[in-house]
């Protein structure tokens, strides 16, 4: 049943991570196209760190650095009179009220803040990305329609959030779309990350009925479940494919493109 519950794990990772990265890559879109010279700094930055990065390096890093902030941070808030210091050797060293969670929490406690921790880890890396591709959309907004919304009266707010964000998405698609696609493929992370989603089960399972059903003339049982998983992703990109491609031609209906039709 584990195994088939961490399906709708992979799944909830999905629904959730989708939107905050989308909203992560908003802001950084935002900010690499800031007046202020700091403030695309920054938002440069971030999109070029963290597509820099390898994605397995950052997420072994970024999880651990994670928490430790977190606890860091309740450390300062609840044990300001701590005597020892916080770093000894390559041990990290917090007063019992800073752990997260904490030690006397339930098994589903440690579990949920795991999933969270993964789901904030997927939502910053994948906005980076999001956030070069919604930067690259703003950009190809036709000028011309920009001169005539300034020539209309309307300010830089109005500009952006009635003429530029609406016309953007038509030229981002694609590129979140690919996205999309490579979020799907990147879940198996969460093993790696200790949540135990379809690829542990899998693995698990599989190893399991080998080692009971040895001389049963079948050969490794994990080749069976990955198989599975296989046909299982496979499924899942056709029916992204399928509503993506729906998306695509509703918001080109009407346009010069082929796409539109026109």
């Amino acid at each position: 049943m584990l195994f088939y519950q961490s399906f709708i794990t992979v799944l909830i990772l999905l629904a959730i991570t989708a939107p905050c990265a989308l909203i992560f890559g908003f802001g950084g879109a935002i900010l690499a196209r800031g007046r202020l010279l700091p403030i695309r700094l920054l938002g440069k930055t971030y999109i070029s760190a963290v597509r820099g990065v390898p994605d397995i390096a950052f997420f072994l890093f970024f999880v651990i650095a994670l928490d430790q902030g977190f606890e860091w941070l309740r450390h300062q808030a609840f044990c300001s009179d701590w005597p020892d210091n916080i770093r000894q050797g390559n041990d990290f060293v917090v007063c019992a009220a800073a752990k997260l969670p904490l030690s006397t929490s339930p098994q589903y406690m440690h579990e949920i803040y795991g999933f969270f921790t993964a789901i904030l880890t997927f939502s910053i890396v994948f906005g980076a990305f999001a956030a070069n591709v919604l930067y690259g959309a703003m950009r190809a907004v036709p000028k011309e329609q920009i001169e005539t919304a300034h020539a209309y009266g309307m300010t830089l707010r109005q500009v952006f959030w009635r003429i530029t964000v609406p016309q953007m998405w038509v030229y981002a698609l694609p590129g979140l779309s690919n996205l999309w696609m490579v979020l799907i493929k990147a879940t198996p992370l969460l093993f790696l990350l200790g949540v135990e989603d379809i690829v542990y089960w899998a693995r698990e399972l599989g190893a399991t009925k080998q080692a009971r059903f040895s001389a049963y003339p079948h050969g490794d049982w994990r080749m069976y479940y990955f198989l599975f998983l296989l046909a299982f992703y496979l499924a899942f990109t056709k029916l992204s494919e399928f509503v993506l491609e729906k998306i695509m031609t509703r918001l080109t209906h009407g346009q010069g493109t082929l796409g539109g039709q026109v």
